[in-house]
């Protein structure tokens, strides 16, 4: 069987996750003490949140269930789920520990409420660890029955993580027999950085050829439109959101600018005059705008709703 590579080589110990020293001494102190408090583990895609909330389980024996909250958002079955394993005992007298991934998905009005409930009535036999990409959109009684980790990291160790990363990504390359050229995935790591898994992903998929160099640099840029239209056309607001920030790091101009060059492609020709004034719009609003993300978003989502694509 083969299995993706970030599933293959995440590690099960704090002491193997990367991350800054503070953190993983922070985590540390808990894996000693044996027990876990409530956590809300923020910060952005593929810095290694859902990794550590795993290792925390693994290294102090406890069940844990994970539900992935843009994939499973209805309160009902969140409710089944979680009632189901937070409510029976370990047959082996094991702790227990429900990982919530992407809560921010989460609707704030209904089922984040829900789980501040949860929290509470299972408080003697669960814990709960949420993650999410934006902390603002996760409602304050969940905020204030967790403790609250950042996975920021300063820009005094970021050199060192990066390269700590890039160390690794090499030995997972020659563990696969992969030729590769050292630039090219140190420009791999700096261009993503600090989404460890999206450099993983972006390498399995291009190591086919047994070689990593320059070549995908280019083909990457191409595959990641292609898959921005893709979910544009099937009008995936879900999928679009999680594109727009998995690709935070692509300046707005050039994302515009290339749905201009490909409209004839991937538009009805009626729909072309309504594209081209919605871009201009929103890349003058990209001069003033606070966020850039939030305007990508909102431009797309525009373009969507006004557009038809063929």
């Amino acid at each position: 069987m083969e299995f993706l590579w970030v599933e293959k080589y995440r590690p099960s110990k704090i002491d193997d996750c990367i991350l800054p020293k503070n953190l993983k001494e922070t985590f540390k102190q808990f894996v000693q003490s044996g027990e876990l408090p409530n956590f809300l583990f923020c910060g952005t895609a593929g810095v290694g949140k859902t990794t550590v909330a795993k290792a925390l389980c693994n290294e102090i024996g406890a069940e844990y269930l994970l539900i992935n909250g843009s994939e499973e958002s209805g309160i009902d079955v969140l409710r089944t789920k979680i009632k189901s394993f937070a409510s029976t005992v370990s047959l082996t007298d094991a702790k227990k520990v429900v990982i919530l991934d992407e809560a921010d998905y989460l609707n704030p009005n209904s089922t984040q409420p829900a789980l501040r409930a949860f929290i509470e009535e299972f408080s003697n036999n669960c814990r709960f660890i949420f993650t999410c990409n934006f902390k603002n959109r996760i409602i304050e009684p969940l905020h204030s029955r967790c403790s609250v980790i950042d996975f920021k990291i300063e820009n005094s160790e970021k050199q060192e993580i990066a390269a700590s990363f890039f160390k690794r990504t090499m030995g997972i390359l020659k563990q696969e027999n992969i030729e590769a050229d050292q630039k090219v995935v140190a420009e791999l790591v700096t261009k993503h950085f600090p989404d460890w898994r999206r450099v993983l992903n972006e390498l399995q998929r291009y190591s086919v050829s047994g070689k990593i160099d320059a070549g995908i640099l280019v083909n990457m840029t191409e595959d990641s439109f292609k898959e921005l239209v893709k979910h544009m056309k099937e009008r995936n607001f879900t999928e679009v959101r999680k594109w727009v920030a998995k690709n935070g790091d692509s300046e707005t101009i050039n994302i515009f600018k290339q749905l201009y060059n490909t409209a004839s492609e991937n538009m009805e020709s009626a729909s072309i005059p309504q594209l081209v004034l919605i871009l201009a719009d929103y890349q003058y609003k990209a001069a003033f705008v606070a966020d850039h993300e939030l305007n990508l978003m909102a431009a797309l989502t525009e373009v969507m709703a006004q557009c038809k694509m063929k």
